[in-house]
């Protein structure tokens, strides 16, 4: 274990795939304030749904939510050209972290990867060679890292993909209907749109999916597929950055690949300037038994964590109970009708409620679909209220429609969500079952 956790190897791989990661920071900074997701997102909700406990979290007021964006994209600048860089990605990772937990209405499970590898890369020796802090500190300039610094990477996208190709394994994604689900809002693409609509190619989607999340890092792993496997990762996630438009991630995805090949191909290819680690010195740090262990319980939680909604009852797909933090990517189409009624606990009057008049068009898709969101919207309304004085009863009635199967009453209608208390690690029982007479 020894050898293999601490054994030096060339640092290569790690020296570029930190200025990937920069880059790609910056992209993802800069763009959300470009693209106008961070006024979508934070500017003009009059109310955020972050996660549930961390109500605390809220957005900068006014428009300092850009100037939020523009100091991660400078740390992604700092952390791609190697300057100050540990405080550089320390405070990358904190910034992300704090907007991945203050509002949920624009989840994505690549945002939950990219604060895992932002702490990975605020443990690593990242800024050792090609960085203005070797040149300013010559001392700490170095060739070679330990070995557990690629392995990290390579245990946690096996983890991602290993539960993305498990989570497809389910009637609605082998009959394809999930699939054409998500392709019908893909027909107005120009050349490729009607092309979506083909069986055999939705076919070649969802099969290849499962099996792409299956082998992609055995074969990445294995030196005789590795090329191929490269080639094939480039066409899936180009294919994926396309059809989906998911960000950042198809690009950091490619960029993980740097670890799969030898740091010697690394090395020709793109430092040829930099003079290759020969050696094998097995160095072992003065923290490494607190290190390893963990090292090993970070593993543990990220293997155990997307198992839990095996042991809340119900489907996840139905219940959402789950679903968050468990590599289940884009694997379900959810739709809905709902509508609150709020009551007047004093008078029992009926005080009419327009989601328009909270919500923004995103907020309302999520609220209809939630039931987490459906809880912290009455928890809202009941604050709102009782700012007024009144004491009120919030009611959901509530029809859900899970990928192309019948819709379904979801919310027990006769449940005041406004005063029942959230429970994080059990069934809520105001959920109605998804098996209905």
């Amino acid at each position: 274990m020894n050898k293999f956790l601490f054994k030096h190897i060339d640092n290569s791989t790690l020296i570029v795939f930190r200025v990937c990661f920069g880059f790609l920071v910056i992209v993802e900074s800069f763009g959300a304030i470009f693209t106008g997701w961070v006024k979508h997102t934070f500017i003009d909700p009059q109310f955020t749904f972050s996660f549930i406990s961390f109500q605390w979290l809220q957005p900068l007021p006014g428009n300092w939510m850009y100037m939020y964006y523009a100091i991660m994209g400078i740390l992604g600048l700092g952390i791609m050209v190697g300057y100050k860089y540990r405080w550089s990605i320390i405070g990358f990772t904190l910034l992300w972290s704090v907007t991945y937990f203050m509002q949920k209405s624009s989840y994505n499970n690549h945002y939950y990867l990219l604060i895992l590898l932002s702490a990975f890369m605020a443990i690593v020796p990242a800024n050792r060679y090609l960085s203005l802090d070797a040149k300013l500190q010559p001392e700490i300039k170095s060739n070679a890292m330990p070995n557990w610094c690629r392995w990290i990477f390579i245990a946690q996208m096996l983890i991602v993909y290993s539960y993305a190709a498990v989570a497809k394994l389910y009637p609605d994604w082998l009959n394809l209907s999930v699939i054409e689900v998500l392709m019908k809002d893909k027909q107005g693409y120009a050349l490729v749109g009607e092309l979506l609509q083909q069986r055999w190619l939705q076919a070649i989607i969802a099969y290849g999916g499962i099996l792409y999340d299956g082998l992609i890092i055995p074969l990445l792993l294995w030196k005789p597929t590795r090329k191929w496997a490269f080639i094939i990762s480039i066409v899936f996630h180009l294919f994926n950055s396309f059809v989906f438009q998911i960000g950042i991630f198809p690009y950091m995805s490619l960029a993980l690949c740097l670890f799969f090949f030898e740091p010697k191909t690394i090395q020709q290819v793109f430092l040829k300037k930099k003079t290759y680690y020969e050696g094998d010195e097995v160095i072992l740090p003065n923290h490494k038994k607190p290190f390893v262990v963990i090292l090993t319980l970070y593993f543990i939680i990220q293997i155990a964590l997307p198992l839990r909604h095996w042991f809340i009852k119900d489907d996840v797909l139905w219940t959402e109970e789950g679903h968050r933090l468990s590599w289940r990517m884009m694997l379900r189409s959810r739709s809905g009708i709902t509508n609150f009624k709020v009551i007047d606990k004093a008078s029992k009057v009926e005080i009419p409620i327009k989601l328009e008049d909270y919500l923004t068009a995103k907020q309302i898709r999520n609220v209809k679909t939630k039931p987490d969101m459906m809880w912290q919207f009455a928890q809202y309304l009941k604050r709102s209220y009782a700012k007024n004085g009144l004491d009120i009863e919030v009611y959901v009635n509530s029809y859900l429609k899970v990928n192309d199967n019948p819709i379904k009453p979801f919310i027990n209608p006769d449940v005041d969500l406004a005063n029942v208390k959230w429970e994080p690690f059990k069934h809520s029982s105001w959920i109605l079952p998804s098996k209905q007479d």
